[in-house]
Order: structure tokens, then C-alpha cells, then sequence
């Protein structure tokens, strides 16, 4: 059932509560990528045009509740302040940014907004409550509202107050960042067109597992990469040296290297190295001739070629971990090759789910060669296992 988006909602003069996904990274106190903030502005520019008075909330970092010095000190460090100040050079009204996150203070805040404006709120992990999901703090935020829309898409594997908790006393809908996420999540893992191949690296096996197992029930091929090959590797009974390995996960890389037969396709080659460290040194070698004590730190170029042509045709394409340390320029070329593979496929679907191999593709220089990117590692990662997302479940349907 298609969830309601904002365009549902009649918002003129109503006060919109939005969770944004504003958890951006900084240094020394400046936010170093903005990305995030920019995201979430088609929904905030829509509700202002539309006379909303929009209230957001978004956490940043983490607030350790456990120990109090470390507490007030999480909380100095992840002050929404910094991210007010940037908010407000990229929207064109008034943002008043409160520093609480409840009382008296927010509520003068609140009662005080004109239609077009913002406030916007001090971090929600200031709160005990918000990661527990705490029904009445949840109760309380959703007071200061009238309508409730999701749009942190970073955020909606969890339950939390903010993102389960608020709407479920407030009529809702997503914004339109959700909206994109789930639809091209969707059209990839709920209803591809074949053939669909899906990439899958990263370091670990235990990482990944369950997305390799609904993957490989929808799939025509998925693709293994990264560090998690190599317990694949050791598995079919290669010596795999220094590489990356997760002894507990052999038995469990057997079931699924004899389940899936050819459906699972690793790497024939590798580039290895006497060090973990840019300047090692490196050659490429077969994945069956690794030496006892060199590691494998990206694929070979007949892997490259095997993982293009195994891509060849694909009308669906989903990437989620980088094909080895792409961190560092000898290990990089693997993911550099693949990011070209898919994004020179003629007519298809190709959607990279957040976190490193985001990271990667953007910062190789193919951020606008894919169909799309998520903005969300976990919550894409969760939505490709086949969970339910709690933030979008709670959601009303059209």
C-alpha cells in the first residue's frame, strides 16, 4: 500500500513537525559536508512556499546518558547550533533555532511561528528517551504539532521518539526525500526488472549476511567483493594468507556457496600486499595462489572483467560495499572499475545503497552516473534484508 506524501497533507497555516536527518559530519565544531542539510530542503522549501510553520528535529552524533560528565560533554560537542547557522544561509525565511528540547522555551518558540518560518530544534538525542522510544516523550513533541512528516530517511530503521513515536499521535506522510528512497528501494529489491545483479562488499560477512540471503532469493546474480570474499574464499578451501577473514562464518559461506551455485560469483584474482598500508608491496595473484603471509586488499583485473561481464545486460543493478580499501590509491582500482561497470549499463535501474560505496562513488567522481544513492547506509542495508522500516511503517497509507 503506498504510503500518504506531503502533497497529501493540507498544510497552509498548520504547524508541521519534520524529522530531518541532519546528522552531518564536523571538525573542530565546522560541518565539513553538507549534503544532508541540502537533501531535506525540497520538502522544507515546499512547506514554507505552502504556508506551513515548520518545526524540525533531527539528531547529531551521540549522547552517552550513561555517564554524566560524558554526557554534558556529548552534548556540548553535538549542539544544533552549527547546523542552524547553516540552515539559515540555504532557506529563505526565518529560522529561530531553540536550544531545548522541551519547556516552556520551545513552546513560546512554537506559539510564536508565522506561516513560512522555521524553528528549529535543539538535538533530539539530548533526550534519555529518544532512543527507548519513550510514549510520552514521543506524546509531548507530537503536542507541539499538528501534522507530522518523515523525512530522514537516515533514520527510519530505528525507533525512536522522534521517528515512531510522533506519529503516532499526529496525522502523517513522508516528505519527499523518503518518498524518492523508498520508491527507488523499492523498484530495485521489492519489484526489479530482470536481470538484476546485486554487488556486495564491504569487510565482513556477518555485516552482510542477511542482505547476500534475500538477495539471493530475488537476484539473477549477486556479485561478492571486498573483505567478506575472502571467508567465501577460505570456504572453497583457498589458502587466503593475511586476508580478512571471520573463522565462525566458514561453515555458514559452505552453505551458501553450495545453495547458491553459480548464482554467487567471487573473485578469481586479487591484488595483494605484504602490508596493510599504502606504500606495501603489492602484485596480483589468483584467488586460489594467495601467499600464507600477503593479504587481499582489492580485486584483480580478471576479476574486473569477470564482475563487467557478469553485469552485461542488467536491467536492475544493486551496490552495497566497495570491492576493496578504495581508501587507498593501489587498493582502489576494484570499486573504481565497478562504479564504471554499472554506470555504463544502457537502460538500468542502478542504485547504490548508502554508507562506503556511496562514499566511494561520489568521491571517484560518478555521484550523478547512478539512477540513485541513498542517503542512508543502515536503513537501506535494512530495507535490502527485507525488514520492516519502522519509521515509514508507522506512516498512514493513502
Amino acid at each position: 500500500m503506498a504510503k500518504r506524501t506531503v502533497k497529501d497533507l493540507d498544510v497552509a497555516g498548520k504547524r508541521v513537525i519534520v524529522r530531518v536527518d541532519f546528522n552531518v559530519p564536523r571538525k573542530d565544531g565546522v560541518i565539513t559536508n553538507d549534503n544532508r542539510i541540502m537533501a531535506a530542503l525540497p520538502t522544507i522549501n515546499y512547506l514554507i512556499e505552502n504556508k506551513a510553520k515548520v518545526i524540525l528535529m533531527s539528531h547529531l552524533g551521540k549522547v552517552d546518558h550513561k555517564d554524566p560528565e560524558k554526557c554534558e560533554a556529548d552534548k556540548k560537542k553535538n549542539d544544533m547550533a552549527v547546523v542552524a547557522k547553516r540552515l539559515a544561509e540555504v532557506v529563505d525565511t526565518k529560522v529561530t533555532f531553540v536550544p531545548v528540547t522541551r519547556g516552556e522555551e520551545l513552546e513560546k518558540a512554537v506559539a510564536d511561528l508565522k506561516d513560512g518560518e522555521i524553528v528549529l530544534v535543539q538535538n533530539t538525542r539530548y533526550e534519555k528517551g529518544e532512543s527507548k522510544n519513550d510514549p510520552e516523550l514521543g506524546k509531548y513533541w507530537a503536542s507541539l504539532g499538528d501534522l507530522f512528516v518523515e523525512d530522514a530517511f537516515g533514520s527510519v530503521h530505528r525507533a525512536h521518539a522522534s521517528t515512531a513515536g510522533i506519529p503516532t499521535h499526529l496525522p502523517s506522510a513522508l516528505g519527499f526525500l523518503v518518498e524518492k528512497e523508498v520508491k527507488m528501494l523499492g523498484a530495485a529489491v521489492d519489484t526489479p526488472v530482470h536481470p538484476f545483479v546485486a554487488i556486495i562488499g564491504g569487510a565482513k560477512v556477518s555485516d552482510k549476511i542477511a542482505v547476500v540471503d534475500n538477495l539471493l532469493k530475488i537476484a539473477d546474480k549477486v556479485i561478492i567483493g571486498g573483505g567478506m570474499a575472502y571467508t567465501f574464499l577460505k570456504a572453497k578451501g583457498y589458502e587466503v594468507g593475511q586476508s580478512l577473514l571471520e573463522e565462525d562464518r566458514i561453515e555458514m559461506a559452505k552453505e551458501y556457496l553450495e545453495k547458491a551455485g553459480d548464482k554467487l560469483v567471487l573473485p578469481i584474482d586479487n591484488v595483494v600486499a605484504d602490508k596493510f598500508a599504502e606504500d606495501a608491496n603489492t602484485k596480483v595473484v589468483d584467488s586460489d595462489k594467495i601467499p600464507a603471509d600477503w593479504q587481499g586488499l582489492d580485486i584483480g583485473p580478471k576479476t574486473v572483467e569477470l564482475y563487467r561481464e557478469t553485469l552485461k545486460g542488467a536491467k536492475t543493478v544493486v551496490w552495497n560495499g566497495p570491492m576493496g580499501v578504495f581508501e587507498m590509491k593501489p587498493f582502489a582500482n576494484g570499486t573504481l572499475e565497478v562504479c564504471k561497470a554499472i554506470s555504463e549499463l544502457p537502460d538500468a535501474t542502478t542504485v547504490i545503497g548508502g554508507g562506503d560505496s556511496a562514499a566511494a562513488a561520489i568521491q571517484l567522481g560518478f555521484g550523478d552516473k547512478f539512477s540513485h544513492i541513498s542517503t542512508g547506509g543502515g536503513a537501506s542495508l535494512e530495507y535490502m534484508e527485507g525488514k520492516v522500516l519502522p519509521g515509514i511503517a508507522v506512516i498512514e497509507d493513502k
